[in-house]
């Protein structure tokens, strides 16, 4: 499954993530009670399934959340 970053993001903040900060692409992701995210993609970027499972691992992100 590849995913495009912008519904990436939307799926995050349907979880509870919020973007702390950005520069650039890079932006910061928060949520409570769990450590900030260093999000670093551009929003057209389509992201893999390796990339999505090391998300998935970090974030808290289930495939029925996308």
């Amino acid at each position: 499954m590849t995913l495009f970053n912008q519904n990436s993001i939307a799926a995050l903040e349907r979880i509870g993530w919020r973007v702390k900060r950005q520069t650039g692409s890079h932006k910061i992701l928060e949520r409570v009670e769990w450590p900030d995210v260093v999000f670093a993609f551009h929003d057209n970027d389509e992201i893999g399934p390796k990339m999505l499972a090391r998300m998935a691992k970090v974030t808290g992100l289930k495939p029925e959340d996308l």
